[in-house]
């Protein structure tokens, strides 16, 4: 049960209908995280501006869940791993072992993709005062300044969606239910 309002079409204030509407034409359904950020309407348009411009990120795809994954197993957000999941393995066709790994925590099995789950851990660990010798070893495997800058972007639209749906304990949308995750698991 959502701690806060989970608003509707019919019940959201007339600034976030606009995105709600977006939401459902393109996924089909309203996913509750929307509904939560309703109540504010500019963090949903912020949400929806922030994750657009991450969209167009150098990163690619599957580089942007494990950033998403990482930040939302590091939070506790089990709406996001759940919602993030989706996404990594129907969109960004991530292997099962690396969305795994990602889900329970661990070392992932593509050396790469590690590299960048140990930044972005760094990142949300210090606040974004990564050590010369983490971001040297980020640099080394092919990754540049600029896509330090995105992993921070990414950590900071996760931070925004993250903290909101563990506040108000979002429930998971039927539709994401065979992505369920909790901490620990």
């Amino acid at each position: 049960m959502s701690r806060v309002t989970l608003h509707t079409l019919q019940s959201a204030p007339e600034a976030a209908r606009p995105f709600l509407e977006n939401a459902q034409k393109n996924s089909g359904f309203i996913p509750n995280l929307l509904g939560v950020l309703a109540n504010a309407p500019a963090a949903l348009e912020t949400y929806v501006t922030v994750s657009g411009l991450n969209g167009k990120a150098e990163l690619s795809l599957a580089e942007r869940e494990v950033v998403q994954l990482i930040a939302a197993t590091t939070h506790g957000c089990d709406f996001c791993v759940a919602g993030h999941t989706a996404v990594a393995l129907n969109k960004a066709k991530l292997p099962d072992e690396v969305v795994d790994a990602l889900r329970g925590q661990s070392e992932l099995p593509q050396a790469k993709l590690e590299v960048l789950a140990t930044f972005t851990r760094e990142v949300i660990a210090t606040r974004g005062n990564v050590s010369e010798q983490t971001f040297n070893v980020f640099k080394e495997a092919g990754y540049t300044e600029g896509n330090a800058l995105e992993v921070i972007l990414g950590v900071s639209l996760a931070t925004l969606c993250n903290f909101a749906n563990v506040f108000a304990r979002t429930p998971l949308n039927p539709e994401l239910a065979k992505y369920r995750w909790e901490a620990g698991q």
